[in-house]
């Protein structure tokens, strides 16, 4: 018998400021049911803004400058997002994929190395220190928190931004450590393009079929939240 390829939606969200996406993040975990179809995975740019996670010490935040910082319940500690960097919220049922919180990790990993992969740049994880790194320089960022079986919060995967943020906090908790962009490292990294592998990439390892969808989530409020 044939095994059917649950489906998962996918949203673009726009450029977006970041709370009200994290308060529509917690809105769906809430309200999902333990039922296929309410998988779901937001792709969006954020407004220039410093988010710190649950293990998040505050002398890593050196000079944020006019940036907000925003203390989230993320795993992790503080990173930057904003405009050209490709966020993206996968937000499963773990549970009913058979899937742990670091076989998760994993699968979203492998998913960014395979894209980078796509345009010849060889990319690797590291252990202790999740993310994918170029070298010595970090390309993407992971944050995640599972609440019942659901996970929520997600990557951010650099590919034509801004860097200089980077320079007034200490990456991911490291002192010095270098960041990296897809820009300095392939000459046709395009963000739609990189996007667009990317949703294939997670896909394939979480074993979900994409539905690309052109309307906001329900648990937006569009009145304060609407697509760019």
């Amino acid at each position: 018998m044939d095994l059917i390829t649950p489906d998962w939606q996918i949203r673009r969200l726009g450029l977006q400021p970041y709370q009200p996406v994290w308060d529509a993040m917690e809105r769906h975990t809430a309200a999902r049911a333990d039922l296929p179809g309410m998988d779901e995975l937001w792709l969006v740019q954020h407004e220039p803004v410093f988010t710190q996670g649950q293990a998040g010490k505050p002398e890593h935040v050196l000079l944020p400058g006019d940036i907000p910082v925003i203390r989230c319940n993320r795993g992790g500690q503080v990173t930057y997002h904003g405009p050209g960097q490709i966020v993206a919220y996968p937000l499963v049922n773990i549970r009913r994929l058979g899937l742990g919180v670091r076989e998760l990790v994993n699968r979203i990993e492998q998913a960014i190395i395979d894209t980078l992969a796509h345009w010849q740049i060889s990319a690797e994880r590291r252990t202790g220190a999740p993310g994918v790194y170029v070298g010595q320089a970090k390309i993407a960022a992971l944050g995640l928190r599972v609440r019942h079986g659901c996970s929520f919060h997600g990557l951010a995967f650099n590919i034509d931004m801004d860097l200089t943020p980077f320079s007034g906090i200490n990456p991911c908790g490291f002192h010095g450590l270098a960041v990296t962009q897809m820009v300095e490292l392939a000459v046709d990294a395009a963000l739609p393009l990189v996007e667009a592998k990317l949703v294939e990439q997670l896909s394939l390892q979480l074993g979900l079929r994409p539905l690309w969808r052109a309307e906001l989530p329900e648990a937006l409020n569009a009145e304060s939240v609407s697509p760019s």
